[in-house]
């Protein structure tokens, strides 16, 4: 790897290690708020805990295409590209929000793609965000088998 990979795979590492750390707090945050609300009724602690994640995950998926953003202004760090329009199209920045959220649910579309370096963070944001929605989904789990009380109505 030359100098621009090693910035871009460091930085990678970076906005992953921040994103983990994100999703740490915000989990905690809403587990501690649950559980000092033990009388909370069942609707409202599971729509907090849903709603929390999701806006989580978002934050998580914002900090991504802000850096991916932020590396394609680096020389020689790669670019994203539209596969298979025949026309140059440019890339705007909600683009750079649409491929994280594609790529962060390993959705992965196909129709917007990274070259260079930079495609080592999609790489990696694909991976976390993998890891955090099973995370995610792991404390839901969780929260259902401890609160959930199936409803007569």
């Amino acid at each position: 790897m030359h100098g621009i990979g090693l910035i871009v795979a460091g930085a990678s590492i970076a906005v992953v290690i921040i994103a983990v750390m994100i999703h740490y707090e915000a989990s905690a945050s809403l587990t501690k708020i649950t559980d000092r609300r033990s009388d909370m009724a069942q609707r409202p602690r599971f729509l907090l805990l849903i709603f929390g994640l999701l806006a989580a995950h978002l934050v998580e998926i914002c900090f991504f295409a802000l850096a991916a953003w932020a590396m394609t202004t680096l020389p020689g760090a790669g670019s994203l590209h539209w596969a298979g329009v025949a026309h140059q199209t440019s890339v705007a920045p909600l683009d750079f929000l649409y491929l994280s959220l594609v790529t962060y649910t390993t959705l992965g579309y196909g129709d917007l793609v990274p070259d260079g370096p930079i495609s080592f963070l999609y790489g990696l944001e694909s991976l976390t965000g993998f890891v955090l929605i099973t995370w995610s989904a792991s404390l839901t789990f969780i929260e259902m088998q401890r609160h959930w009380k199936p409803s007569n109505e």
